[in-house]
């Protein structure tokens, strides 16, 4: 049985534990990083759609707004490191960044491959041991920690920075690991669910929903509200969507997923005109029907929706898609508006943890100090990144959150 000792020790390599390491090791100090995987980052290659969302081009107040669970613990953080400050680092790595829609930061080169390989390459100039090594149970010891690993070697270390992820894409080491280390150690675990996660459609009485019949469909610029079982609009947002076989996705459904955080009997409604008002879109379609009057339903509608809308559009407004245009009368045609303004489809609940972005909940933020990332309850204990409860809309903010926690842990360590 092998018994190291370390000074400092970091147990998981993903966007958090990395930059701790290599911003330790830039100040003068003694870290080994332990990772359970062959490879560091191994969560890191996937975001951004393989893409590496870095951060979000803005000030902090503006990162603040997009965090809709305990913002105000990141105050201090974002300030101490902010998204000018991680792209300022990774351009003086090496790294060519574009800005794209919404002040999204990517890599020039669109691979999250060559942001893992400079961290890696990063940490191992700047001294960081990195070994691979299974954690599977952490205990106070006398002086620091006493970390059991699988292979039944044992280490010590003064002081231990957790930074396992969460229970998200479970492939990629993200088992939930970090949460068990925490609670051992006393830390109080706030409930874990799916965040960044498409939505499952309920199906109507028929058995049949109106989405695997649009699978595929990507929406550009449509407008949603989220209604929860009283009727109250309980979220909205402009921008992306996606239709898929089994629900709804893109980039505003799981910002929206983010914000609600559980569903019941949940209510999507898409505004697919959300440019022109119900008056402006009636005398639009007035206009269609003066200028050919003989023409299909089906085809006028070709220039208003995408042409896989157009049968699920005429079905929820009850009218024949081959009538002539000239010949449906008021009420169909109001049928017909009401139908591209007020698109419903009821949500029954999230996908599964294991397909969502990131984790919501977690380490309970009111036992950690917001100022050093420290545990209020156990000395030499830090948490950082996912494992917090603290999460984030799309666009780059939950990556900023790594970044951030972890510059602040490494600075007071």
């Amino acid at each position: 049985m092998n018994n190291n000792k370390n000074d400092i020790v970091i147990v998981g390599g993903g966007a958090a534990g990395l930059f701790c390491a290599t911003r330790i090791a830039e100040n003068g100090g003694e870290v080994t990083l332990l990772e359970k995987n062959q490879q560091v980052g191994k969560k890191l290659l996937i975001t951004g759609k393989g893409r590496c969302n870095l951060t979000n081009y803005s000030e902090v107040r503006d990162l603040l707004k997009n965090l809709p669970i305990n913002s105000k613990f990141m105050t201090n953080a974002f300030y101490h490191f902010d998204a000018f400050q991680a792209l300022y680092y990774f351009n003086s790595l090496g790294l060519e960044t574009k800005v794209e829609r919404g002040n999204r930061i990517f890599p020039v080169s669109d691979s999250a491959k060559e942001v893992v390989d400079l961290l890696h390459k990063t940490a191992i100039a700047k001294g960081v041991n990195i070994e691979q090594e299974n954690v599977k149970k952490i205990v106070k010891a006398k002086n620091g920690f006493k970390l059991i690993c699988e292979n039944g070697s044992e280490r010590e270390c003064h002081k231990l920075v957790l930074a396992t992820g969460g229970k998200s894409y479970p492939g990629t080491g993200s088992t939930g690991d970090g949460y068990d280390f925490a609670a051992d150690l006393g830390h109080s675990i706030n409930p874990l669910s799916p965040s960044l996660v498409p939505m499952v459609a309920s199906k109507f009485a028929d058995g049949k929903t109106i989405v695997k019949d649009l699978q595929g469909l990507s929406l550009k610029n449509c407008q949603i509200k989220i209604y929860d079982k009283h009727a109250k609009v309980v979220y909205t947002d402009f921008g992306e969507m996606l239709f898929t076989h089994f629900g709804v996705s893109g980039p505003i459904i799981l910002s929206a997923s983010s914000h609600l955080r559980r569903l019941d009997k949940h209510l999507l409604e898409i505004d697919l005109k959300p440019a022109l008002s119900e008056h402006k879109l009636d005398e639009r379609i007035l206009r269609e029907i003066a200028a050919a009057p003989r023409k299909k339903v089906e085809n006028i509608l070709k220039n208003l929706l995408p042409k896989k809308m157009i049968p699920i559009i005429c079905q929820l407004a009850e009218i024949d898609s081959d009538k002539q245009i000239g010949q449906i009368t008021k009420t169909e045609r109001l049928n017909l508006l009401n139908s591209m303004k007020t698109m419903q489809i009821p949500i029954e609940r999230f996908r599964p943890i294991k397909e969502a972005i990131i984790t919501s909940g977690g380490v309970d933020v009111k036992e950690i100090d917001p100022q050093t990332m420290q545990s209020r309850l156990v000395d030499g204990l830090y948490v950082i990144g996912e494992l917090l409860d603290v999460d984030a809309y799309t666009g780059g903010f939950n990556l900023q959150i790594a970044w951030s926690s972890a510059a602040v842990a490494a600075d007071s360590i």
